[in-house]
């Protein structure tokens, strides 16, 4: 009977023990913005070393979230999850030394951090040891290697990574001058929504540089980019929209108002402000209005 009575106790204790909070509830308590509860799990479980406690109170830590911004405990944070070898840590680390612990930026000491993430598959530090090879970082620029990191994020479907090489393509900067690759990756960064892509490809499929010619395509990609805000995408679309091309309709009044939001943007065009100051002022009070209404879209690929 006592045995009995003693397995029947365990039974109903069993269910308390699996709800004991796991460093996964932290990481949706972090989700929910709900930084102070987070933090309590986490601190528990950095006591038993886990690096996803790790990375989360660095994370914490760094912007400021449920505490005050703390730099220096950021950097023991990502550095204890750094030394049990841990990618993302080691991103993490990297990535603090490299903008700075209160402090300038100490770019030596977060190359090897960057560079172990790197190898250890980690797609963001692959994509920025690209950039720290093509001298982002203050750094000698070194392409092949710029080109061997872009090219190991791209091939993840990394954007950004797809976006860096195909201009290293296009300039023959550390791979072979090849525009038929570079308009196939920026077709793929294009697809995922990244605004510089889209005008790259657009520009590239409107002149049939690399791709198959399509103007009316381009056009489209062109005004991805300009509908996510790129003012060189805006300057672009105005000028077909002004003059007007095979498929694609003369629009003086988008045309005026993608020229309004390219110009306050910092990309003025000479010809279309004459030809706004000629135009008829119902027509150009009305792009304006549009112009001002204007809200960019947000970059799906934007961390």
């Amino acid at each position: 009977m006592k045995r009995l009575a003693f397995i029947f106790f365990l039974a109903l204790c069993a269910p308390a023990f699996a709800q004991e909070p796991g460093i996964d509830q932290a990481l949706a308590l972090y989700q929910q913005n709900n930084f102070v509860e987070a933090k309590k799990i986490a601190d528990g479980f950095a006591t038993k070393g886990d690096p996803k406690a790790f990375l989360l109170l660095g994370n914490m830590a760094q912007k400021g979230l449920g505490q005050e911004v703390d730099l220096q405990q950021a950097q023991i944070w990502f550095q204890k999850g750094a030394g049990a070898g841990d990618a993302d840590n080691e991103f993490a680390l990297a990535m603090l030394l490299l903008t700075g612990t209160g402090q300038k930026p100490l770019v030596v000491d977060a190359a090897p951090w960057l560079q172990k993430a790197a190898e250890s598959g980690n797609v963001k530090a692959q994509y920025n040891l690209g950039l720290y090879y093509a001298g982002i970082y203050g750094t000698e620029s070194d392409w092949p290697n710029a080109a061997k990191w872009f090219k190991a994020a791209a091939d993840k479907g990394n954007p950004r990574g797809q976006y860096n090489l195909a201009l290293l393509y296009l300039d023959g900067k550390g791979v072979d001058k090849d525009p038929i690759t570079a308009g196939d990756l920026f077709s793929k960064a294009a697809v995922q929504g990244l605004p510089e892509a889209a005008l790259e490809y657009g520009v590239m499929v409107y002149r049939g540089d690399g791709v198959q010619k399509d103007p009316v395509i381009g056009i489209k990609w062109l005004k991805v980019a300009a509908e996510h805000g790129n003012p060189i995408a805006q300057n672009r679309l105005a000028r077909v929209l002004a003059l007007g091309i095979p498929g694609v309709d003369k629009d003086p009044i988008e045309a005026m108002k993608w020229n309004f939001l390219a110009r306050a943007a910092g990309r003025g065009d000479v010809e279309l402000d004459t030809a706004t100051e000629h135009a008829d002022p119902t027509l150009v009070n009305q792009a304006k209005a549009l112009a001002e209404a204007f809200k960019p879209m947000a970059d799906p690929t934007a961390e």
